[in-house]
């Protein structure tokens, strides 16, 4: 069985640790920054496999040079779509190709996930998903700049996707901006007790400086407005007749919260 550690970057990015305790191998997801990553193989003494990379800004490939000159032969994998934006790739992947690491025992499906940046993908192997800055708990990415309706149609339908995967999926995202969005989504939802149950329960986490994540597509259905959109009530309270729209619209509500 492998086991998924989170690693604190910056002021609140996590790069993914995959490992096993059966295995001297490591894969790790989104590291933007080398030297976290580094550390903890040395801590443990593992071997660096391959890097997944779900899209191209600096936060999520910043360690990705540093990491390649430590180890030659490390398999990079990244979104085909932004190629150009990530150098360092050895290997582009686009929807519905899939990985396999052999030394691992491990496989995962390439998901195409776009909206927060045109080419983001995840890395779903069932019941786990690692979907970078498309969806967070509470929460979603913010949109591609100068392009908002666009986006806001594209984000949708890549949020759809992923609310359609089981709801036991463990939902690896890599920020922990789940405190924030709550926040926000008590707004939106105030008498939703699923939400302030679960608020309430990442409180605890971080003054305890646990992760709140990883978060599930279940749980995400029943507590993020973003994945809520369906919902009647929600449409008529902000004074919206599709789902689209009101998605728009709390996008567009949370680019101006002050939380």
């Amino acid at each position: 069985m492998i086991e998924i550690i989170p690693l604190p970057a910056f002021q609140d990015n996590y790069i993914w640790a995959i490992t096993s305790a059966q295995s001297p191998w490591c894969i790790v997801v989104d590291p933007g920054e080398a030297s976290i990553v580094e550390q903890y193989l040395h801590k443990t003494n593992k071997h660096l496999l391959a890097v997944l990379i779900t899209h191209h800004h600096a936060d999520h490939t910043g360690g990705l040079q540093a990491l390649k000159q430590q180890w030659p032969s490390l398999r990079v994998i990244g979104p085909a779509a932004e190629a150009h934006r990530i150098p360092t790739l050895t290997e582009q992947v686009a929807d519905l190709d899939t990985l396999t690491f052999a030394e691992m025992a491990l496989n995962f499906h390439v998901m195409a996930i776009p909206g927060h940046t045109a080419g983001h993908i995840a890395f779903y192997s069932a019941p786990v998903l690692f979907c970078g800055d498309t969806l967070f708990s509470g929460g979603c990415g913010r949109l591609l700049e100068g392009r908002f309706e666009e986006s806001a149609v594209t984000m949708y339908h890549s949020l759809e996707r992923l609310a359609s995967l089981p709801d036991d999926t463990a939902v690896y995202c890599t920020h922990e901006y789940t405190l924030a969005n709550l926040r926000f989504a008590h707004t939106v939802d105030p008498t939703n007790q699923a939400l302030i149950s679960y608020q309430q329960l990442c409180e605890v986490k971080r003054q305890n400086a646990q992760a709140t994540l990883p978060s599930s597509i279940g749980l995400e259905k029943k507590v993020n407005p973003f994945l809520r959109c369906k919902n009647r009530d929600l449409q008529l309270k902000f004074k919206q007749n599709t789902a689209q729209a009101l998605f728009a619209c709390l996008r567009m509500a949370k680019d101006q919260f002050k939380s």
